[in-house]
């Protein structure tokens, strides 16, 4: 299997090249040349079946426990369970290289698959995925081989697998976060293919839209089962540490929320095209970097890579990608020319701007903070570590700004609001998130103790806010349908958001984020406690105590373990019993804790298995109360759910059941965007159901 994966990597390699070499030159050459292109198209198709065959041949040998091969040896053994054995594709340097080739040859060939959309836009950006494939193809094919011979005698088993990488997510949550780094090669390739052919409309627009819109999904997801796998494997009570790995992964999600957001701005007024072209670039170079820190040693993570001389083939094509959309953007600037300008501060055309503002200079203050020891050293000579004191001290102000701008936004409309207009939305809205605030207080919360209370109050505050202001949409364009319908509110609510799904599933992750918002809020009444446990000794933390019924040890295969069985009480009731344990791989050597979780829609209790001390033998159990963080599960499936709304194409206007007017009464006529309309219909700025 070596050799024949060997081989059809080097075809891949072979057939990427003559996708990118002949493609260009077809295009040159234009419709002399339609043969060509076609042959270009379908040699970066079989480039797909050869990266598949590659990636078959390398699951295949580790199934097999194929030890001659120097990636196998390193990343699997004997034991290990059949799911990590096939998550070995991408657990190591080699092998989530070829991972990350295969998804996206699996990107490039449903965009050419789909090509008769537009064919030489497509055409254009099926070259530059080609570039893009080459690259990453020759990274597997020279510096990072992963069907590399070990050398010296093939060992009886391998060193396997890392123990933090044995865990369930681990088998999702790299394939969800390299689909979401691999698919802003997409949107990349369509936006510099029509800024070189100077694609005349926006529909190149609609195009980048979408696909941006799915890598975006995947990268949220990845992102949160990062984080959720943190959580649960680390044993440290925290979901996100502000590791640089982490970092490099927020940073071209924080660009592609702009774009998204400011993308609107073009397809309705013409405006921010040079912005929006910018933010495509910025993000897929941010998705090549991450990909940079994880794999070249420069920075120190749990996440990362062993220190490799394949950065510098990184930094190559990063300058490389920089230059030519640097020199595209040079030579047809005058092509993104904005149709029409900003012309008040109160509209929602400066509410994506203020928002575009903020997520940008979020983005930048992470990534001065991820490589501010890198570059302490270089200027200095010594490293100088940031700190999450750092991130969160400059992010939770950006974020909260962010929260007020999202219950801003839909209460304004394009191009100027009256500020009668905003008066009267926004006016329920703030007095339920002031009600909320004075009802947190009374509670016992005390911002002004710790800036970590503040930081909370405004959080849940400005939460709700968010939530009251979104909902006021909702209940308003529902109201309109329902009066000129005569449907209940919860189907008036199902037909305003599938006639503009775009919008209305937009708000549906502004939930999502609320909800999260709320979660990230919890952390500031975190509590924590240590303490050794005899048998039937107890603990308390919080509202709950802990009791150890026993502590023994087990003996698989691939792994031992000590575990403690200890019961959970509150108020003298018992609730569960919860069992940490603490697992010795015996391959690689390396310890690992599996947490023991209990949660609820308040709290989770969570504990660690700690060790033993060495002088009496006990247990050493680690326990946290972490209010609150079940919400952050919880609004990531909102957004996910929101996010495939925005992607479901609209109801036709003319499904929309009108209602059987009363006798006497003239039927409603329609106003054109799917929306009824009558003279008593709300103004423009209050209320929108259609486009």
């Amino acid at each position: 299997m070596a050799l024949f994966g060997s081989f059809a990597l080097i075809l891949a390699l072979v057939l990427s090249f003559y996708s990118m070499a002949a493609g260009a030159f077809a295009l040159y050459m234009g419709p002399r040349a339609d043969r060509l292109a076609e042959t270009a198209r379908r040699a970066g198709i079989a480039t797909f079946i050869a990266v598949v065959a590659a990636a078959v041949a390398l699951v295949v040998s580790v199934l097999n426990n194929d030890f001659s091969l120097e990636y196998i040896r390193e990343h699997s053994n004997i034991a290990l369970p059949t799911a990590y054995k096939f998550a070995a594709l991408w657990s190591g340097q080699e092998g989530s290289l070829l991972f990350w080739a295969l998804l996206l040859s699996a990107y490039a060939f449903v965009v050419r698959v789909k090509y008769r959309v537009d064919v030489k836009l497509t055409a254009y950006a099926s070259v530059i995925l080609a570039a893009v494939q080459f690259f990453f193809l020759l990274l597997v094919n020279f510096p990072a081989p992963p069907f590399a011979l070990a050398k010296g005698t093939i060992p009886a088993d391998g060193n396997g697998l890392n123990p933090l990488l044995q865990y369930p997510e681990m088998v999702i949550h790299p394939p969800m976060l390299y689909l979401g780094y691999v698919g802003m090669a997409v949107p990349f390739a369509f936006a510099l293919g029509a800024l070189i052919m100077r694609y005349p409309g926006e529909k190149w627009i609609h195009i980048t839209r979408r696909w941006t819109m799915v890598a975006w999904l995947f990268l949220t997801c990845g992102i949160f089962l990062g984080a959720h796998w943190a959580y649960s494997v680390l044993g440290w009570g925290g979901y996100w540490g502000w590791d640089p790995v982490e970092n490099a992964s927020v940073l071209p999600w924080l660009t592609g929320t702009a774009f998204l957001h400011s993308v609107m701005m073009q397809e309705k007024r013409g405006m921010m095209k040079v912005w929006n072209v910018w933010l495509i670039f910025i993000t897929f170079l941010l998705s090549i970097f991450g990909t940079f820190l994880t794999r070249s040693g420069v920075v120190s993570s749990v996440h990362a890579f062993a220190n490799s001389p394949i950065g510098s083939w990184f930094l190559t094509f990063l300058a490389i990608i920089f230059a030519f959309c640097l020199f595209s953007y040079i030579k047809n600037r005058a092509h993104l020319k904005s149709e029409n300008k900003l012309e008040s501060l109160v509209s929602r055309e400066s509410s994506f701007l203020f928002n575009n503002l903020v997520l940008l200079a979020s983005c930048f203050a992470i990534l001065w903070g991820t490589l501010f020891p890198v570059l302490s050293e270089f200027v200095q000579g010594k490293k100088v570590t940031v700190g999450p004191p750092f991130f969160n001290n400059v992010n939770i102000p950006i974020g909260l700004f962010l929260l007020f701008l999202t219950a801003v936004g839909p209460l304004l409309a394009w191009r100027s609001t009256s500020f009668d207009s905003v008066k009267r939305n926004f006016a329920i809205p703030a007095a339920l998130a002031l009600l909320t605030a004075i009802a947190l207080i009374a509670g016992g919360m005390r911002p002004w103790e710790e800036a970590a209370n503040f930081y909370a109050l405004m959080a849940i505050t400005l939460s709700v806010l968010v939530f009251a202001s979104i909902s006021s949409e909702f209940i308003r364009g529902a109201r309109v349908i329902r009066g000129h319908t005569g449907i209940g509110w919860a189907a008036s609510l199902v037909q305003l958001t599938r006639r503009n799904t775009r919008r209305y599933g937009g708000y549906i992750v502004h939930y999502g984020v609320l909800v999260i918002c709320i979660g990230f809020a919890g952390a500031a009444f975190n509590q924590t406690n240590e303490q050794e446990l005899g048998l039937n000794d107890s603990m308390a933390i919080g509202k709950y105590t802990l009791v150890c019924r026993k502590y023994t040890q087990d003996d698989t295969p691939n792994y031992g373990t000590e575990l403690a069985i200890l019961d959970v009480y509150e108020n003298g009731k018992k609730l569960e019993t919860m069992y940490p344990e603490r697992r010795f791989y015996k391959s690689s050597q390396q310890p690992s804790s599996m947490v023991a979780i209990r949660s609820t829609i308040q709290e989770d209790l969570y504990l660690v298995y700690a060790g033993k001390n060495p002088d009496n033998d006990k247990p050493i159990i680690k326990a946290h109360l972490n209010p609150l963080v079940s919400w952050i599960w919880t609004g990531v499936w909102i957004i996910v759910i929101g996010t495939f709304v925005c992607l479901a194409p609209n109801l036709p206007a003319a499904l929309a059941a009108p209602r059987k007017p009363a006798a006497g009464q003239a039927p409603s006529a329609s106003n054109g965007n799917g929306s009824a309309s009558s003279s008593s219909s709300p103004p423009r700025d209050t209320v929108e159901v259609g486009k």
